[in-house]
């Protein structure tokens, strides 16, 4: 993870495996486990607050760090709007209503329904650049939702009092967070991947800060937070924001948009064991066969294969069409 902070800023587009692989490992786990630490937060802390303190203090501090490293923060107007863009879809949106949320789901619960964004991510591409959707991605969103169905069906997770207000917030969250994808993926953004992280996260700060004084949220200074409050809200700044989201922007940039979306499979695996463990929410036998089939789903859209079946099905075809044309 130090790995990634030290070296995301130099980075060249052209990059090594081991290093996307600890992107992956960025957006996976660390990730996963943003849900935990924001659910500790949230019990003591006003949810838009929360996000504002969190994503300011972490823009600031990568400002600093680039200052120290020597490089350069300016940036052209285009990437200044675009950059304001994809914080508010990101972060303003995809991650405070994502917070506000989680008072009224479980963290774990949260983490599996916005494990349908792969899903979203492919159709806004089917719907906004007109791509066709791979045999293998198709298997990959049939499996995740299955899995999905498999894990929202079950009473003991989904029937709190207020628990169809929150997922209406998540799903909210999570439709911000694909069509971002798809607008990192051709914008014009700083090239360099940490500045880039520094500006959306600053200016989603200052938004959501606006947001919670329209709200009336109550602020309070982190000397009267409880101390896991206090520890979740560092692990969010230095773990959550600088590190995995330094490394979703570049990934955008490597790989496609789809493929970073099967983050949202693994991240609910995490989130479950994690809210599991520590705040001692539900986790049964059909919670860990919906996982893997989840994690199923996160193969088929990651791999490349072609299915054998349909391969040879489609090759069929199409030596009976080419020797019908030649008759």
């Amino acid at each position: 993870m130090l790995l990634t902070i030290i070296r995301l800023p130099n980075m060249p587009k052209a990059s090594s495996p081991v290093l996307i692989i600890l992107a992956f490992f960025s957006i996976y786990v660390i990730w996963g486990s943003t849900y935990l630490l924001n659910k500790i937060a949230v019990a003591e802390l006003a949810p838009f607050m929360l996000a504002s303190i969190r994503f300011l203090s972490a823009g600031v501090i990568i400002f600093l760090l680039s200052l120290l490293s020597g490089k350069s923060l300016r940036i052209t107007r285009k990437q200044f709007f675009n950059t304001v863009i994809a914080g508010i879809l990101f972060l303003t949106l995809g991650n405070g209503v994502v917070v506000w949320a989680l008072k009224y789901i479980d963290s774990g619960f949260a983490a599996l329904v916005i494990s349908a964004q792969p899903l979203m991510v492919l159709l806004f591409m089917r719907i906004f650049e007109g791509k066709k959707i791979k045999p293998m991605s198709m298997v990959g969103v049939v499996l995740g939702i299955i899995g999905i169905y498999l894990l929202v069906s079950q009473n003991e997770i989904s029937g709190g009092e207020n628990s169809a207000l929150g997922i209406g917030l998540i799903f909210l969250a999570l439709c911000c967070w694909a069509y971002g994808s798809l607008f990192v993926a051709k914008a014009d953004l700083p090239s360099n991947y940490f500045v880039n992280t520094g500006y959306q996260m600053f200016f989603a700060g200052i938004f959501l800060c606006l947001i919670s004084l329209s709200f009336g949220e109550k602020w309070s200074a982190p000397t009267s937070w409880e101390p896991w409050t206090l520890y979740s809200m560092l692990l969010l700044i230095f773990l959550g924001s600088i590190v995995a989201f330094t490394s979703f922007n570049y990934l955008l940039k490597i790989v496609s948009p789809e493929k970073v979306a099967t983050s949202t499979y693994v991240n609910p695996v995490i989130a479950l064991l994690l809210g599991w463990y520590f705040l001692e929410e539900q986790l049964t036998l059909q919670s860990i066969i919906a996982a893997a089939v989840l994690l199923t789903g996160v193969y088929f859209i990651n791999t490349k294969k072609k299915l054998v079946m349909l391969s040879r099905f489609t090759n069929r075809i199409r030596a009976r069409d080419e020797e019908n044309t030649s008759l």
